[in-house]
């Protein structure tokens, strides 16, 4: 008489048979360092050297995170130390010099440790905006490649590239919230610089490093890049702000409020919240940690002399 075997007397087998996936540790309680920008406007002197804009914090809390300040002008022994406790890193906007001021020195740090880290198996993510986007070229390739743009203040589409598709940035993203992106004024632009996609493609060190994924053109017609991500890597550039559609209301400001552009800015949050996620650094400590969070600082009124409705000054 054969041997009947039932499925569920063979399941142990199968299982023993075919192994299981790995399933992907996830850090349920990121949290995600800002560096602090260098004081350049006349108005923010009298309340410290340097500053972080409240919209840039609420940008990355609101997909569920928590956030440091990253000062500048710590040594690298600092620096590293607050890299091995955070899980991710935001270059914000500004207007300083690329290679040479204290916001490229501390940039330029934690972007050697996230490559090294990511290198290692220690996945860490980077996100520069506007001005971050602009330090992250310059980190790549050594220099600085900007020229004139005149994209001060308009909201624009982006011009998208067919590498969209396979991006980690928006390879899971909507047909509709890609249709919103091709055809609405959904991207505040606030840049008198920026880089031209021949001058980004001719430079070896960026073009093998990053991929581009949009475009676009400013008044003047002058065509530059606007978002890219590293091949390699997680760490992405976009030359618009994504964090002012919800968190920046000065109606002189081509601040994008419409129900389309508060869904590109929580995508974008969300996006880069959830690769911090994939990062499992923790501090050495829970008083170390809470020590170090933005809550120990108040932030101060600003909306009546700048763009930003509140700033943190250190």
């Amino acid at each position: 008489m054969p041997l009947r075997l039932s499925y569920l007397s063979l399941l142990p087998l199968l299982c023993m048979a075919v192994p299981l996936p790995e399933v992907q540790k996830i850090n349920e309680r990121p949290i995600i360092g800002i560096v602090a920008q260098e004081v350049t406007d006349e108005a923010f002197v009298p309340f410290g050297k340097t500053y972080i804009a409240d919209s840039y914090v609420k940008f990355l809390e609101s997909a569920g995170c928590r956030v440091i300040p990253i000062r500048l002008n710590l040594t690298e022994e600092e620096y590293l130390r607050i890299f091995k406790s955070i899980n991710g890193v935001l270059f914000p906007g500004g207007d300083v010099d690329l290679l040479a001021s204290s916001f490229a020195r501390t940039a330029g740090i934690f972007y050697r440790l996230a490559v090294e880290a990511t290198s290692s198996g220690n996945y860490f993510p980077i996100w520069g905006t506007c001005m971050g986007f602009q330090i992250l070229t310059s980190l790549t390739s050594g220099k600085d490649l900007l020229v004139p743009t005149s994209a001060s203040n308009i909201s624009l589409p982006l011009n998208l590239t067919y590498d969209i598709s396979s991006s980690k940035m928006f390879q899971h993203a909507s047909p509709e919230l890609l249709r919103v992106l091709r055809r609405e004024n959904v991207t505040a632009n606030f840049h008198h610089f920026g880089i031209t996609p021949e001058v980004f493609q001719a430079n070896e060190k960026l073009s093998t490093f990053y991929r581009i994924l949009s475009t676009n053109r400013d008044k003047s017609e002058v065509e530059f890049v606007s978002t890219i991500e590293a091949r390699n890597f997680p760490i992405y550039g976009v030359q618009w702000h994504p964090e002012v559609n919800r968190f920046q209301w000065r109606s002189d400001h081509a601040y994008p409020h419409s129900v389309n552009a508060m869904w590109i800015s929580q995508y974008t949050a969300n996006f880069f919240v959830n690769e911090a996620r994939k990062n499992m650094n923790t501090f050495s400590s829970v008083q170390e940690e809470e020590e170090s969070l933005i809550y120990n600082w108040t932030p101060k009124y600003t909306a009546n002399i700048s763009g930003y409705e509140q700033a943190y000054f250190f």
